[in-house]
Protein backbone atom coordinates (compact mmCIF):
# COMPACT_ATOMS: atom_id res chain seq x y z
CA UNK A 1 0.00 0.00 0.00
CA UNK A 2 2.94 2.34 0.71
CA UNK A 3 4.32 1.40 -2.63
CA UNK A 4 1.42 2.32 -4.28
CA UNK A 5 0.76 5.83 -2.54
CA UNK A 6 4.68 6.52 -3.42
CA UNK A 7 3.75 5.66 -7.01
CA UNK A 8 1.18 7.75 -7.14
CA UNK A 9 2.41 10.56 -5.58
CA UNK A 10 5.41 10.62 -8.17
CA UNK A 11 3.07 9.81 -10.94
CA UNK A 12 0.95 12.95 -10.02
CA UNK A 13 3.89 15.37 -9.70
CA UNK A 14 5.52 14.16 -12.92
CA UNK A 15 2.06 14.75 -14.74
CA UNK A 16 1.55 18.42 -13.56
CA UNK A 17 4.32 20.08 -15.54
CA UNK A 18 3.31 18.27 -18.63
CA UNK A 19 -0.74 19.42 -17.47
CA UNK A 20 0.41 23.05 -17.10
CA UNK A 21 2.03 23.16 -20.42
CA UNK A 22 -0.78 21.64 -22.36
CA UNK A 23 -3.21 24.04 -21.15
CA UNK A 24 -0.57 26.98 -21.55
CA UNK A 25 0.22 25.49 -25.28
CA UNK A 26 -3.50 25.43 -26.20
CA UNK A 27 -3.95 28.87 -26.51
CA UNK A 28 -1.20 29.38 -27.79
CA UNK A 29 -2.39 27.36 -30.67
CA UNK A 30 -5.70 28.43 -30.62
CA UNK A 31 -7.32 24.68 -29.30
CA UNK A 32 -9.52 27.46 -26.48
CA UNK A 33 -9.25 30.98 -25.48
CA UNK A 34 -6.97 32.04 -22.99
CA UNK A 35 -9.81 32.24 -20.19
CA UNK A 36 -10.26 28.62 -20.50
CA UNK A 37 -6.50 27.90 -20.19
CA UNK A 38 -5.17 30.48 -18.15
CA UNK A 39 -8.47 30.86 -15.79
CA UNK A 40 -10.06 27.50 -16.04
CA UNK A 41 -7.34 25.17 -16.06
CA UNK A 42 -4.66 26.54 -14.70
CA UNK A 43 -6.64 28.46 -11.71
CA UNK A 44 -9.79 26.52 -11.40
CA UNK A 45 -8.47 22.96 -11.88
CA UNK A 46 -4.35 23.27 -12.16
CA UNK A 47 -4.81 24.84 -8.45
CA UNK A 48 -6.13 21.71 -6.81
CA UNK A 49 -4.53 19.42 -8.53
CA UNK A 50 -1.15 21.20 -7.11
CA UNK A 51 -2.25 21.07 -3.75
CA UNK A 52 -3.38 17.38 -3.64
CA UNK A 53 -0.25 16.82 -5.28
CA UNK A 54 1.59 18.54 -2.51
CA UNK A 55 -0.47 16.73 0.33
CA UNK A 56 -0.19 13.23 -1.16
CA UNK A 57 3.78 13.42 -2.33
CA UNK A 58 4.18 14.02 2.04
CA UNK A 59 1.55 11.86 3.10
CA UNK A 60 3.44 8.90 0.81
CA UNK A 61 6.85 10.05 1.74
CA UNK A 62 5.80 10.12 5.69
CA UNK A 63 4.60 6.85 5.50
CA UNK A 64 7.34 5.53 4.01
CA UNK A 65 9.87 6.56 6.60
CA UNK A 66 7.47 6.00 9.44
CA UNK A 67 8.05 1.68 9.22
CA UNK A 68 10.75 -0.79 8.00
CA UNK A 69 10.85 -1.91 5.58
CA UNK A 70 11.40 2.22 4.08
CA UNK A 71 10.77 1.06 0.19
CA UNK A 72 9.65 3.83 -2.14
CA UNK A 73 10.84 7.20 -0.39
CA UNK A 74 12.39 8.35 -2.89
CA UNK A 75 9.73 8.41 -5.28
CA UNK A 76 7.86 10.16 -2.22
CA UNK A 77 10.41 12.48 -2.34
CA UNK A 78 9.79 13.29 -6.16
CA UNK A 79 6.20 13.45 -5.63
CA UNK A 80 6.90 15.90 -2.74
CA UNK A 81 9.80 18.13 -4.52
CA UNK A 82 7.98 18.90 -7.38
CA UNK A 83 5.34 20.34 -6.28
CA UNK A 84 7.00 22.47 -3.71
CA UNK A 85 9.72 23.71 -6.55
CA UNK A 86 6.06 24.95 -8.46
CA UNK A 87 5.38 26.39 -4.94
CA UNK A 88 8.35 28.48 -4.87
CA UNK A 89 8.34 29.54 -8.56
CA UNK A 90 4.39 30.95 -8.27
CA UNK A 91 5.78 32.38 -4.47
CA UNK A 92 8.42 34.14 -6.86
CA UNK A 93 6.34 35.14 -9.35
CA UNK A 94 3.63 36.71 -6.58
CA UNK A 95 6.42 38.63 -5.24
CA UNK A 96 7.24 40.19 -8.19
CA UNK A 97 4.13 40.86 -9.15
CA UNK A 98 3.77 43.08 -5.99
CA UNK A 99 6.59 44.98 -6.79
CA UNK A 100 5.10 46.83 -10.14
CA UNK A 101 1.78 48.23 -10.44
CA UNK A 102 -1.43 46.46 -12.23
CA UNK A 103 -0.79 48.26 -15.47
CA UNK A 104 -0.39 46.58 -19.10
CA UNK A 105 0.44 49.67 -20.73
CA UNK A 106 3.84 51.33 -20.81
CA UNK A 107 5.34 54.06 -23.08
CA UNK A 108 8.70 56.38 -22.75
CA UNK A 109 6.65 59.34 -23.66
CA UNK A 110 3.60 59.48 -21.31
CA UNK A 111 3.09 63.44 -22.57
CA UNK A 112 2.48 62.27 -26.11
CA UNK A 113 2.70 58.40 -26.15
CA UNK A 114 2.86 57.00 -30.00
CA UNK A 115 -0.37 56.31 -31.22
CA UNK A 116 -1.94 53.04 -32.97
CA UNK A 117 -3.10 52.55 -36.08
CA UNK A 118 -6.81 51.76 -37.23
CA UNK A 119 -5.26 48.78 -38.51
CA UNK A 120 -4.04 47.58 -35.28
CA UNK A 121 -6.86 49.15 -33.34
CA UNK A 122 -9.49 46.82 -35.82
CA UNK A 123 -7.26 43.57 -34.72
CA UNK A 124 -7.38 44.24 -30.97
CA UNK A 125 -11.35 44.95 -31.68
CA UNK A 126 -11.94 42.30 -33.33
CA UNK A 127 -10.47 39.67 -29.89
CA UNK A 128 -12.47 41.94 -27.65
CA UNK A 129 -8.43 43.28 -26.19
CA UNK A 130 -8.04 45.76 -23.65
CA UNK A 131 -8.85 49.30 -24.65
CA UNK A 132 -6.14 51.39 -25.14
CA UNK A 133 -6.86 54.45 -22.68
CA UNK A 134 -4.95 57.92 -22.65
CA UNK A 135 -1.98 58.08 -20.46
CA UNK A 136 -3.63 61.27 -18.82
CA UNK A 137 -6.77 59.52 -17.62
CA UNK A 138 -6.61 59.01 -13.79
CA UNK A 139 -6.67 55.16 -13.08
CA UNK A 140 -9.73 55.91 -10.97
CA UNK A 141 -11.75 56.62 -14.32
CA UNK A 142 -11.50 53.27 -16.27
CA UNK A 143 -13.72 50.23 -15.73
CA UNK A 144 -10.88 48.15 -14.66
CA UNK A 145 -9.30 50.13 -11.96
CA UNK A 146 -12.87 51.11 -10.02
CA UNK A 147 -12.47 48.64 -7.09
CA UNK A 148 -11.22 49.57 -3.58
CA UNK A 149 -8.04 47.77 -4.13
CA UNK A 150 -6.98 50.29 -6.50
CA UNK A 151 -7.31 53.14 -3.96
CA UNK A 152 -3.73 53.79 -3.35
CA UNK A 153 -3.19 54.95 -7.17
CA UNK A 154 -6.71 56.03 -8.22
CA UNK A 155 -5.68 59.76 -8.00
CA UNK A 156 -3.15 59.18 -10.55
CA UNK A 157 -2.80 59.15 -14.33
CA UNK A 158 -1.80 56.13 -16.05
CA UNK A 159 0.90 58.07 -17.40
CA UNK A 160 2.14 59.03 -13.61
CA UNK A 161 1.90 55.30 -12.57
CA UNK A 162 4.04 54.05 -15.50
CA UNK A 163 6.42 56.26 -15.30
CA UNK A 164 6.78 56.08 -11.25
CA UNK A 165 7.17 52.46 -11.84
CA UNK A 166 9.77 52.25 -14.48
CA UNK A 167 11.43 55.81 -14.34
CA UNK A 168 14.45 54.92 -16.88
CA UNK A 169 11.76 54.22 -19.53
CA UNK A 170 12.54 57.32 -21.67
CA UNK A 171 13.01 58.47 -24.97
CA UNK A 172 15.73 57.40 -27.04
CA UNK A 173 18.16 60.47 -28.36
CA UNK A 174 20.53 58.92 -31.55
CA UNK A 175 22.55 60.98 -33.65
CA UNK A 176 21.65 59.62 -36.71
CA UNK A 177 18.95 60.91 -38.70
CA UNK A 178 15.38 59.93 -38.47
CA UNK A 179 15.08 57.67 -41.86
CA UNK A 180 18.14 55.53 -40.73
CA UNK A 181 16.94 55.31 -37.34
CA UNK A 182 13.76 53.77 -38.68
CA UNK A 183 15.15 51.19 -41.23
CA UNK A 184 17.32 49.98 -38.10
CA UNK A 185 14.60 50.21 -36.04
CA UNK A 186 12.61 47.90 -37.81
CA UNK A 187 15.57 45.64 -38.38
CA UNK A 188 15.60 45.29 -34.24
CA UNK A 189 12.06 44.76 -34.53
CA UNK A 190 12.43 41.62 -36.49
CA UNK A 191 15.44 40.58 -34.40
CA UNK A 192 13.92 41.02 -31.05
CA UNK A 193 10.94 38.19 -33.01
CA UNK A 194 7.95 40.72 -33.87
CA UNK A 195 5.97 40.56 -36.17
CA UNK A 196 5.48 43.82 -38.61
CA UNK A 197 2.27 45.18 -39.11
CA UNK A 198 3.62 48.45 -40.33
CA UNK A 199 6.60 49.78 -41.89
CA UNK A 200 7.23 53.24 -42.32
CA UNK A 201 10.55 54.39 -42.21
CA UNK A 202 9.69 57.40 -44.13
CA UNK A 203 7.52 58.66 -41.91
CA UNK A 204 9.38 57.45 -39.20
CA UNK A 205 6.62 54.65 -37.91
CA UNK A 206 6.90 51.11 -37.13
CA UNK A 207 4.10 49.12 -35.58
CA UNK A 208 4.53 45.52 -34.55
CA UNK A 209 2.94 42.23 -32.63
CA UNK A 210 5.23 40.49 -29.74
CA UNK A 211 3.98 37.21 -28.79
CA UNK A 212 4.71 35.54 -25.66
CA UNK A 213 5.93 32.16 -25.86
CA UNK A 214 3.54 29.84 -23.41
CA UNK A 215 0.09 31.49 -23.91
CA UNK A 216 1.23 33.20 -27.22
CA UNK A 217 -0.26 36.28 -25.45
CA UNK A 218 0.04 39.22 -27.72
CA UNK A 219 1.02 42.32 -27.05
CA UNK A 220 1.10 45.70 -29.35
CA UNK A 221 4.03 48.04 -30.19
CA UNK A 222 4.03 50.92 -31.84
CA UNK A 223 7.34 52.67 -32.35
CA UNK A 224 7.72 56.32 -33.43
CA UNK A 225 10.99 57.98 -34.90
CA UNK A 226 11.07 62.02 -35.41
CA UNK A 227 13.49 64.71 -35.67
CA UNK A 228 15.19 65.92 -32.44
CA UNK A 229 15.05 69.75 -32.24
CA UNK A 230 18.76 69.63 -31.59
CA UNK A 231 19.55 67.44 -34.24
CA UNK A 232 19.58 63.55 -35.18
CA UNK A 233 16.45 61.92 -33.93
CA UNK A 234 14.88 60.92 -30.86
CA UNK A 235 12.22 56.98 -30.50
CA UNK A 236 9.66 56.81 -28.60
CA UNK A 237 8.09 53.10 -28.02
CA UNK A 238 4.50 52.26 -26.78
CA UNK A 239 4.03 48.84 -25.87
CA UNK A 240 0.03 47.72 -24.95
CA UNK A 241 -0.96 44.18 -23.83
CA UNK A 242 -4.45 42.86 -25.57
CA UNK A 243 -5.44 40.76 -22.39
CA UNK A 244 -4.70 40.77 -18.49
CA UNK A 245 -4.64 43.56 -16.06
CA UNK A 246 -1.18 43.53 -14.81
CA UNK A 247 2.00 42.30 -17.06
CA UNK A 248 4.05 41.64 -14.52
CA UNK A 249 6.40 44.38 -16.08
CA UNK A 250 6.71 42.60 -19.14
CA UNK A 251 5.84 45.92 -21.18
CA UNK A 252 8.69 47.65 -19.83
CA UNK A 253 11.30 45.25 -19.98
CA UNK A 254 10.21 44.45 -23.93
CA UNK A 255 10.80 48.00 -24.40
CA UNK A 256 13.99 48.60 -22.96
CA UNK A 257 15.02 45.82 -24.73
CA UNK A 258 13.92 46.89 -28.34
CA UNK A 259 15.92 50.71 -27.30
CA UNK A 260 19.03 48.37 -26.08
CA UNK A 261 19.29 46.44 -29.00
CA UNK A 262 18.41 49.86 -31.39
CA UNK A 263 21.18 52.08 -29.76
CA UNK A 264 23.90 49.16 -29.90
CA UNK A 265 22.70 48.63 -33.58
CA UNK A 266 23.30 51.79 -34.61
CA UNK A 267 26.33 52.44 -32.84
CA UNK A 268 27.89 49.21 -34.65
CA UNK A 269 26.40 51.03 -37.73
Amino acid sequence: MRLKLAQASMALSLLLPFYFMVAALGVKFDLWSWRVGLLTLILQVGLPLFGLSLILGLVALVASLVRTPRTGWKMALVGLLIPLLGLGYAGALRQGSGDVPPIHDVTTDIADPPAFSAAVMAARAAVDANPVNSMSAPMGSLEAYKGPEFSAISAKTLGEVGRGAYPDLRPLSLPAEPSKVAAAAVEEAKAQGWTLVTTDPAAGVIEATAETFWFGFEDDVAIRVRPSPTGGSIVDVRSTSRVGLSDLGANAKRIEAFLAGLKARMAAD
